[in-house]
Formats: structure tokens, sequence, C-alpha cells
């Protein structure tokens, strides 16, 4: 059973690892100190409906609706554009006063982007549903199969909590407004390179 948590949190940690979508905009409200526990808890709690969906065998849903996949690439990728573009337009635009002053956007709008980046990447899907479901059917007991869920699970909560609360450290360096545009620029670049990768 410990053996089968500690998989399942060495799984889930290492395929949310890879900076996406949803890690750069958790890295970016970190570094503005904005709503991050109710963002962090959001993105992980997602996280943890995706992957009991995909222990408990969600994955067949796919299955019975092969199109799915290519209409949530589509839908992401078309998020993923147009929120690429708006960063573009900040870095080019430079106007970072409000973030330097500590002031951002709501909070329903934050979560609703934040749900957006959850919802609406294929990847996820793929990643819960799929690899993390598909993984835990090495373990036919139930007590185990549910210990690797729960390790998964967990490892969400630590991954987005880190990033999220960890953003401070770098906020010495983001003390300029030239350090923002940069760092819009480079979210900017990720999103589209995600857009495209997802079209593609």
């Amino acid at each position: 059973m410990i053996a089968a948590a500690l998989t399942g949190f060495a799984t889930g940690f290492s395929l949310i690892l890879a900076i996406g979508a949803q890690n750069a905009f958790v890295l970016r409200q970190g570094l503005a100190r904005a709503h991050v526990l109710w963002l962090c808890l959001l993105c992980a709690t997602s996280d943890a409906i995706l992957i009991s969906a995909g222990v408990l065998g969600f994955a067949a849903i796919t299955e019975a609706w092969p199109a799915l996949p290519q209409v949530m690439a589509l839908a992401g990728a078309a998020f993923l554009f147009v929120y690429g573009l708006t960063r573009f337009i900040a870095a080019w635009r430079g106007d970072y006063e409000m973030v330097l002053s500590g002031r951002t956007l709501a909070l329903w709008p934050t979560l609703a982007t934040a749900a957006a980046f959850t919802w609406l990447n294929p990847h996820v899907y793929l990643d819960t549903l799929g690899l993390v479901g598909a993984y835990s059917t090495n373990y036919p007991a139930s007590v185990d199969k549910a210990a690797f869920g729960a390790g998964a699970v967990l490892a969400s909560y630590v991954f987005f909590f880190s990033l999220g609360y960890g953003a401070r450290f770098l906020r010495p360096v983001m003390q300029s407004a030239r350090a923002w545009r940069i760092l819009d620029a480079l979210i900017g670049l990720v999103m589209w390179a995600l857009a495209i990768k997802l079209i593609s």
C-alpha cells in the first residue's frame, strides 16, 4: 500500500512537472502574490477530480466518444492563442504599474482563467484520465489502487502549493517593468507553442 502511494506520488509529480500553460499562470500569480491560496486549491482539486476519475476507469468515455480529444484540442488551442496574445500585448505596452504596486485582477476572473487552463487542456485529460488511469490498472487490489490514486492527488497539491508560494522567492528580481515584460513575452511564447502543438 505504501509502495503504491509512493509510485502514485512519483507518477503524478513527474507528469505535472513540465512547465505548461497552467503552471506558467500559477507562477505568474505567485510572483504577483495574487489569490495564490484559492488558485492553488482550484488547480490541485481539479487534478484530484480528474485523477480520481481516471483511477475509477473514466477513461472509457474517450473510447465511447473518439472525437472528444480533437474537440478539446481545438478549444484548448484557441484559448491558449488568445491568452498568449494578451501576454504579448501586455509586454508590448509595458504598463505594469498595477502589478508592481501589488494590485491585480479580482479573484473570480483569476479563477475563471485558471479553470480554463485546466479544463480546456487535452493534455490534462491524457495525463490524468489516460496515463494515471492506465497505470492504476497495475494494482488490481482496490486498497492499492486507492493508495496509488491518493499518492497522485497528493503530488498535485504539493506541486501547486510549492509553485504558487515558492514563486515569492523570485520576487526580488521581478521589481521592474522590464522583468515583467520579459516574463509575459516568455509566457506568450509558451502559450503559442502549446497551441501549435495541440493542433499539429
